[in-house]
């Protein structure tokens, strides 16, 4: 189904960044290997909200992914992981630095083992470096990239994001990273590599040219709330029927539009509004214009008369709305997934449309364990010598 298909992925990742690379590596073909500890399982399984004692998140995040249960720290379990590893195309781990190497497990004896193994190593902040040995959390990272720095109002507090940013945007990145070494691998005589990956990189690219524009310019960037410094107006606009929505002009032919729509075209001769820079100087002026006009009418009223004038709008949205939206609905942005514990369980598609090799989602996440004899067997464990290790609690 997937371009993936035939790779193999040891995922000994837990909580969410290298979890949701594994996810995605998953639903593009990957055969992905899940491994937990045996007792404790991954953090992931008491992450965000359950129903009936069934974790829900964990259903999509550890989609398409067998499951095992072994203790790398035991020597038994690590003399397992290593079997595992020589018969793997990719290694995905996230425990702090030098963590597998007191295993038995590092890098030398895995590529000896098997040379054209990718090994994926995420942590917080790399694997040198004076950070290296602290602990990583992408709260850590939102707020060490400027992201927090720069989001809120400005007279208010740096912000936090209320979900897994930071660790979101490093496991997509960390899923183009696994991709680029299976191919760089297929063009050097089946080498493999290690991927040393932090929290902290992805996000600081995706905030932007902060540095740059300091290391240029000696400015600092500071909150503007839901306002732009590179564009007017742009905001979030409160309807008659006490919904949101936002606006963006980045062209300028969009904020001249917007502006003939609200019953302000006299703002467009202005010599300020020729460019985006600009226009955000006089964006209190501006967004007086917009939000008393949106402040007038319905959120449906609106939404129909800037798409009917090519303007750029979109409601703002909660999950109900996602869910309702026909749009999102129709394109298969979000589809029902049938699940042993939760029966028909909605989950977000595979992240992109190939039109050859499109992946998608063969079955939700499974339980503790419940597929280490088939995984384990298939090494030539024998029945009795699994029952010996999960007494011992190296398996689950």
């Amino acid at each position: 189904m997937g371009p993936l298909t035939g790779v193999r992925v040891l995922d000994a990742s837990t909580i969410l960044a290298g979890p949701l690379a594994c996810q995605v590596l998953g639903d593009f073909g990957a055969d992905v290997i899940k491994v937990e500890h045996p007792v404790a399982g991954d953090g992931m399984r008491g992450h965000g909200p359950s129903k009936d004692g069934v974790p829900i998140w964990w259903k999509e995040v550890s989609r398409n992914k067998r499951t095992i249960g072994l203790s790398l720290k035991d020597p038994d379990g690590a003399d397992i992981f290593r079997a595992l590893a020589a018969q793997a195309d990719v290694v995905v781990e996230n425990f702090r630095p030098g963590t597998l190497e007191r295993w038995g497990l590092g890098p030398d004896v895995l590529r000896e083992l098997n040379p054209g193994l990718v090994l994926l190593r995420i942590t917080g902040f790399g694997q040198v470096g004076p950070y290296a040995s602290r602990a990583g959390f992408g709260t850590l990272a939102e707020a060490m990239s400027g992201f927090a720095h720069l989001t809120g109002p400005a007279d208010g507090p740096p912000t936090l994001p209320a979900f897994g940013l930071a660790d979101s945007i490093a496991g997509i990145a960390a899923s183009s990273a696994v991709s680029m070494a299976l191919f760089a691998r297929e063009r050097n005589g089946g080498q493999g590599q290690v991927i040393d990956l932090n929290l902290l990189d992805p996000i600081m690219t995706a905030v932007g040219p902060g540095p740059s524009v300091y290391q240029q310019t000696g400015e600092v960037g500071m909150r503007h709330g839901n306002r732009s410094t590179n564009n007017a107006p742009r905001n979030a606009y409160r309807t008659e029927d006490d919904h949101w929505v936002a606006i963006s002009t980045s062209a300028q032919a969009i904020a001249e539009r917007v502006m003939h729509l609200v019953g302000h075209p006299e703002v467009i001769a202005e010599p300020w509004f020729a460019t985006g820079h600009s226009r955000a100087a006089h964006a209190d002026e501006l967004d007086e214009m917009v939000g008393s006009w949106i402040a007038a009418r319905s959120r449906e009223e609106v939404v129909a008369t800037f798409t009917e004038a090519g303007a750029a709008i979109a409601p703002i949205y909660s999950a109900r709305d996602l869910v309702e939206d026909p749009h999102v609905r129709e394109t298969q942005m979000l589809v029902e997934v049938e699940d042993d514990d939760l029966g028909p369980v909605l989950q977000h598609n595979v992240m992109w449309r190939m039109s050859g090799t499109p992946g998608g989602i063969r079955f939700p996440g499974r339980a503790l364990g419940q597929d280490t004899d088939e995984v384990l067997g298939a090494l030539g464990l024998q029945e009795e010598e699994l029952a010996h290790l999960r007494d011992r609690h190296v398996i689950a």
